[in-house]
């Protein structure tokens, strides 16, 4: 059974169609990639099935639980994390603190001391235990990334939404954040990426949807997709 299932989904930005009766499915444990051009309603996509922006038509289903008319908070009680672009770490606070706000907010009911117990879980698995204490505002870009990921993944999510998380790593980098995603999935967390950077979603993902002009363009595998001639004209192409 499908983990995270999109029907006709759409949303219209006054007369314009962001994004068309998208329709897809991601399976558990599964790492689903989603790429296209800038403008084709990719972010618009992961904000739909966040909560963070409502569909104008179509249906979201989490573990066969409808979520279209939920809001990001109930989504996230139900299993649905998020990692953004722009990193927004509370700069103040320090790394284990801001890995305690996911892990106490992320679920209802969960006490300081279970929390505390799954955000020292969490940065041991994302390589930041060392930097506990650390104020977030001292964090390099990469340390950073994995913090977003870090205290997302402090929600305990069913599916974890990543948004374009590689976007300024160098590549040792970016190769060290593929591992990080590699990881989490082995551990059971269904991964939904964004990515323009074609070497880390070869590497990554299991399935690739290609967007366009807010539509489906192609899916399948890395292969299947970039060896689509629609994919290489719409998409690949335009990169040379």
């Amino acid at each position: 059974m499908s983990i995270l299932q999109a029907q006709g989904l759409s949303k219209k930005f006054g007369g314009l169609d962001a994004v068309s009766e998208l329709s897809f499915a991601v399976e558990a444990k599964e790492i689903f990639a989603i790429i296209g051009p800038n403008g084709a309603g990719k972010t618009t996509t992961l904000n739909m099935i966040s909560g963070l922006i409502k569909p104008s038509a179509g249906k979201l289903k989490l573990n066969g639980q409808e979520i279209s008319i939920k809001d990001s908070a109930e989504r996230c009680h139900l299993g649905l994390g998020r990692a953004f672009q722009v990193v927004q770490p509370f700069p103040e606070m320090t790394v284990e603190e801001n890995v305690l706000v996911g892990a106490l907010f992320g679920k209802s009911g969960v006490s300081e001391a279970t929390g505390r117990k799954l955000a020292q879980e969490v940065l041991k698995q994302t390589g930041l235990l060392a930097l506990k204490d650390t104020p977030a505002e001292e964090l390099t870009l990469l340390q950073e990334k994995r913090l977003e990921i870090a205290r997302a993944l402090a929600t305990q999510p069913k599916v974890l939404l990543l948004d374009e998380v590689m976007a300024g790593l160098r590549p040792g980098e970016a190769r060290q954040a593929v591992e990080l995603v590699k990881n989490i999935r082995n551990k059971g967390v269904t991964i939904v990426f964004i990515e323009h950077v074609m070497p880390v979603v070869r590497d990554l993902a299991d399935r690739v949807m290609v967007m366009d002009y807010g539509k489906k363009l192609a899916e399948g595998s890395y292969q299947q997709v970039t060896n689509n001639p629609q994919v290489i004209e719409a998409y690949l192409g335009a990169e040379e």
